[in-house]
């Protein structure tokens, strides 16, 4: 049973999951944390950053990683091919209509149309995202927020704009710095 509602929910994540990874995201958010409640809100933000940590689309990785978490190999594997699955025969669809097409003005218009929204489920995902990176619980209060998570983002976001660093190394310093200020709060309390 649950390999055949892995593999649904992340069909429907396939299916709908226009604009790449980061457009995705809301659509993992309802499935697995909202829908499912596969994870909690602070366990999706973890698997946002080990997917984005290893190569690879992050959609299929968080598929993977949901599958294995739930059910192992099999889950891993149910989960991933509903993801993959709809990508397959809607992009060999889509080609050969793009090929054949790609001249006329509707399809362009309807390209056209589709960035804004998935501008906004960017935007909706890195917002959910940022309230459980900065506040403790994701309740927003002065009191439960996270000041050394804001510190590094500003430093990641700096280091990654005004000096186009590398994201790795990034993330890299980025997970040191985290370390250093644990290893600081643990040393002085």
């Amino acid at each position: 049973m649950i390999y055949w509602q892995l593999f649904l929910s992340f069909l429907q994540i396939g299916m709908f999951s226009f604009g790449g990874g980061y457009a995705a995201l809301p659509l993992i958010q309802g499935q697995v944390v909202t829908g499912h409640q596969w994870l909690t809100q602070s366990e999706f933000t973890d698997l946002i950053t080990i997917s984005q940590m290893t190569p690879g689309p992050i959609a299929v990785n968080s598929a993977t990683f949901v599958g294995t978490r739930l059910a192992g190999f099999g889950g891993a594997a149910a989960a991933t091919l509903g993801c993959i699955l709809p990508s397959c025969v809607l992009v060999t669809l889509l080609a050969w209509l793009y090929l054949r097409y790609r001249k006329l003005s509707l399809l362009q218009g309807v390209l056209d149309t589709l960035r804004p929204a998935v501008v906004a489920m960017i935007a909706a995902a890195g917002v959910s995202i940022m309230i459980t990176a900065f506040w403790q619980d994701g309740r927003i209060a002065l009191q439960t927020i996270k000041p050394d998570s804001i510190l590094i983002f500003i430093a990641a976001v700096y280091l990654l704009k005004k000096k186009n660093m590398n994201p790795i190394l990034v993330m890299t310093a980025s997970g040191v710095a985290k370390l250093a200020v644990q290893g600081a709060l643990l040393l002085l309390g």
